[in-house]
Order: structure tokens, then C-alpha cells, then sequence
């Protein structure tokens, strides 16, 4: 990991994050935590997801340019999330970061970043 760039630079980049995605989603569907959140079609979270977390990890602010300002606790506000939840979505994202062959360094590093976020959208004991 290169401390200099960013995270989405030291991922790779756009190809990078869309493999993050595309690994991470599947996890996420099979969850018995998680997954009943997520609607069937997954495509669209998919593609919300990518601009998001392009942008989070300092990329393009692709998120901003097509969805608005994220506002991602207001946008989680419908759905019953509890810190077991946001556990398990770091789990997956974790094993999704482990298979696409990311580093442990950068793993852990990206994995610390997404936890303040997983749990700010706690909204349920």
C-alpha cells in the first residue's frame, strides 16, 4: 500500500472497484444476515454502489455527478439496521477484498475506513 495515493488508486482504480462489486454482491445476497435486505435485482445497488464507493475511496466523484449528494444515512433510514448487519456487511466485504487479492495492509486499511460508515447507518437496537 502506498500511503501517497488514495485508496480507489491503490485498489487500481475503476477496474478494480467494479470487480470489488461484482465480488462483494453475490456475498451479500447469500448472507442470511444481509442479504433480505437487498432487493432481487441487484444490478442497480450494484451500479450505485460502484459510483459510490469510487468516489468514497477518492476517485471521481461519479456518486455525486449522477445520484446527488450521497446522504447515505438518510438513504439506509428505511431499513431496520442493527450493528450485527453492519458487521456482516463488513465481513462480506472483506472476504470480497481477500478474493479480488487485495493485500492485507490495504485490506485492513479500506476495511477500517468502511467501518465508520457501516455503523453510522446503525438505526436499530
Amino acid at each position: 500500500m502506498n500511503p501517497n495515493l488514495t485508496i480507489y488508486e491503490n485498489l487500481g482504480g475503476e477496474e478494480a472497484v467494479r470487480a470489488l462489486v461484482s465480488v462483494f454482491y453475490p456475498k451479500v445476497q447469500k448472507d442470511p444476515i444481509i442479504g433480505p435486505l437487498f432487493p432481487e435485482d441487484i444490478y442497480p445497488v450494484m451500479e450505485k454502489q460502484f459510483m459510490f464507493l469510487t468516489q468514497f475511496f477518492g476517485g471521481p466523484g461519479l456518486y455525486t455527478q449522477q445520484v446527488g449528494p450521497p446522504m447515505m444515512r438518510a438513504r439506509h433510514l428505511p431499513f431496520p439496521i442493527t450493528d450485527v448487519h453492519a458487521d456482516a456487511w463488513l465481513r462480506c466485504m472483506g472476504e470480497a477484498l481477500t478474493e479480488i487479492g487485495v493485500e492485507e495492509t490495504l485490506r485492513t486499511f479500506t476495511l477500517n475506513r468502511l467501518s465508520g460508515p457501516a455503523h453510522h447507518f446503525v438505526n436499530t437496537p
